[in-house]
């Protein structure tokens, strides 16, 4: 019997290709309608803040948009909105039921500045709260820990960035991604053999930079969410600012480093670890950096840097579900966690 984490695991090039053929067109509408901005707010809580974290570099290399952050704490518990002025407010969420979010776009609209909901619920509050909606069309999903969803709203992060690059190279290469995560899925019974190495792990640490210090958030969180351990996140920049000194032998540390613009940066933080005697599992399409791998998390190669957070996660997803089994816990039920988290 197949946990609903691991099925919507599996699922995940199906709903891609839904979603590219369903919204594709549709953000292009989206994209030719917009009135003029220069900047974007995005609001969004746990996986659905990492999918916009994604976009502030995507966004901005793509389309040379800054993207902020928003904290919504802003306006529900200080009651002191910022100016908008010249924005784009865009709320992210799967179910489009967090109350902090929606009132971000609420406020964005009083402020009369267009606003985007990225949700799966197209009746959901934050979907009625704003001028545009976008759809995940990734079914219910009834696993706790999001995945499905996760890479849904990163496509649709992705299907934006082409269009506001202009460059309809950009959209064929998205429509190769179906192909490439169902390939990197098949690696499922062996990462669950390697993960029998670490059942007794209770700590790690989760390193990226670039497009995909967004994954190193996700996948530390994964890790939490699922086997409770504390899984931290960080960019390798930020990693050497103090963090580092954390490292002690034999500690798990797991690098997320596809090739690209990152990569010079990751090998040599990996010559660093290695000399502090951290247990290196590296997720990478680089032979260089699998080599220096205790445990080699392989990527298919060929697989354009902006893409790569929606495969780089994968193996992360199925190694938080392969280390949950192992150590004899339910998948599907983390503890103390709903599916619907409301915020204010």
């Amino acid at each position: 019997m197949h946990s609903l984490l691991e099925q919507e695991i599996m699922s995940q090039p199906e709903v891609l290709a839904r979603l590219l053929e369903r919204e594709a067109g549709h953000i292009q509408q989206i994209v030719a309608r917009l009135p003029a901005f220069d900047y974007v707010l995005m609001a969004a809580r746990g996986s659905s803040d990492h999918a916009a974290t994604y976009a502030k570099y995507a966004w901005a290399t793509m389309g040379g948009y800054p993207v902020a952050l928003a904290a919504p704490s802003l306006q529900t518990l200080y009651q002191t909105p910022p100016r908008m002025n010249n924005a784009l407010v865009v709320g992210v969420s799967q179910s489009g039921q967090s109350p902090d979010i929606v009132t971000v776009l609420e406020e964005g609209r009083r402020q009369g500045r267009p606003t985007l909901a990225i949700t799966n619920d197209g009746n959901s509050p934050l979907a009625n709260a704003a001028d545009y909606v976008v759809e995940l069309h990734a079914g219910q999903e009834k696993s706790v820990a999001a995945t499905k969803t996760y890479t849904a709203q990163l496509a649709v992060m992705m299907l934006f960035a082409a269009v506001l690059s202009g460059d309809s190279a950009r959209l064929t290469e998205l429509q190769q991604m179906p192909q490439i995560m169902a390939t990197t899925l098949q690696q499922a019974p062996e990462i669950a053999r390697l993960a029998e190495r670490y059942r007794y792990m209770s700590s790690c640490v989760v390193v990226g930079r670039g497009y995909n210090y967004a994954t190193s958030f996700e996948l530390a969180l994964k890790l939490k969410e699922l086997t409770y351990m504390m899984a931290t996140a960080y960019s390798s920049a930020d990693f050497r600012h103090g963090p580092i000194a954390t490292i002690e032998e034999g500690l798990p540390t797991i690098l997320i480093m596809p090739g690209g613009a990152t990569m010079n940066d990751m090998l040599n933080l990996t010559t660093e670890l290695k000399q502090r005697q951290a247990e290196l599992l590296i997720i990478s399409d680089s032979q260089q950096a699998l080599t220096q791998a205790k445990t080699p998390l392989v990527l298919p190669t060929g697989i354009p840097e902006w893409l790569s957070p929606l495969v780089a996660i994968l193996p992360g997803q199925l190694l938080g579900l392969s280390l949950t089994l192992a150590k004899g816990l339910n998948p599907d039920v983390p503890r103390g966690l709903n599916k619907v988290t409301l915020t204010l």
